[in-house]
């Protein structure tokens, strides 16, 4: 899989992707990580890449020409092809304004080829980078950060981590909190349907060895050898965790009737 992050800081990646599964992704060949100076696509002496806002206002915004000009560049698939599945590829705008990235987009992106990153940046982006260009925007969270590439990290580690054989252990991925079936399409395509392990709420709580430290036991049903109790014990922990701190995530979660139950029990207890 191919990423292109474009961004007017290309040094800030120089640490974010150069540790863990990123690193042994991009060693193996699994991923292809470019990053790509914006300034590089600029012609005045000042490598000028924002201007002030139409109307007024405060801060600057990203320009379009050389956003456009850098695409252009990089020769992608026009956006018709794009938008319509016909081409594995998609352009993403990283903004505060955009739709929330979670596990079922990543999700999504992870079937793709190639994913171009723009980072937004100053009081914002000229609009029609959104409306002409990119096929959808996206924001990794409700708060502002001074710029796309902290999000264009957090995407490109969210993904990668769900392509095969970038974890030791697949299984580890379709266990983890938020976890969703992987769907072949576009980030803005249908979201997938069917669900993993998890089933969409956070993980359960884990344990290691020594079995009692500092006077803190693991749960006597972990080192029972009843799996069944374990994975229902499991469960519940699950349901509790998300209850207590995502409860959100219930109103889509994929639960059965016994999940329910434990829900309605659960809630008289927090």
């Amino acid at each position: 899989m191919k990423f292109e992050i474009v961004t007017i800081f290309p040094d800030f990646f120089r640490g974010p992707l150069e540790h863990g599964i990123i690193r042994r992704a991009r060693q193996t060949g699994l991923v292809d990580i470019r990053v790509v100076d914006l300034r590089d696509s600029t012609h005045d002496h000042h490598r000028t890449v924002d201007d002030r806002p139409f109307g007024g206002g405060e801060g600057m915004v990203l320009k379009p020409e050389p956003v456009f000009e850098c695409l252009d560049s990089l020769s992608v698939a026009p956006r018709e092809a794009r938008l319509a599945g016909a081409a594995r590829e998609s352009v993403v705008l990283l903004s505060a304004q955009g739709k929330r990235f979670d596990q079922r987009v990543a999700a999504q992106m992870s079937a793709l080829e190639r994913v171009v990153l723009i980072c937004g940046r100053y009081e914002g982006v000229d609009e029609r980078v959104n409306d002409f260009l990119a096929d959808c925007e996206l924001s990794i969270g409700d708060y502002v950060l001074s710029g796309g590439e902290l999000a264009a990290a957090v995407v490109v580690d969210a993904v990668t981590r769900l392509l095969p054989g970038a974890l030791g252990n697949e299984a580890s991925a379709r266990q983890e909190s938020f976890s969703v079936a992987s769907e072949e399409g576009r980030v803005a395509g249908s979201e997938p349907s069917s669900t993993c392990a998890s089933g969409g709420l956070l993980d359960y709580p884990h344990y290691t060895r020594p079995a009692e430290f500092r006077g803190m036991a693991v749960p006597e049903v972990l080192v029972s050898g009843d799996h069944d109790q374990i994975r229902r014990w499991r469960r519940r922990v699950a349901l509790e965790k998300t209850l207590r701190n995502r409860p959100d995530l219930l109103e889509q979660a994929d639960l059965s009737a016994e999940d329910k139950r434990l829900v309605a029990q659960i809630s008289g207890k927090i």
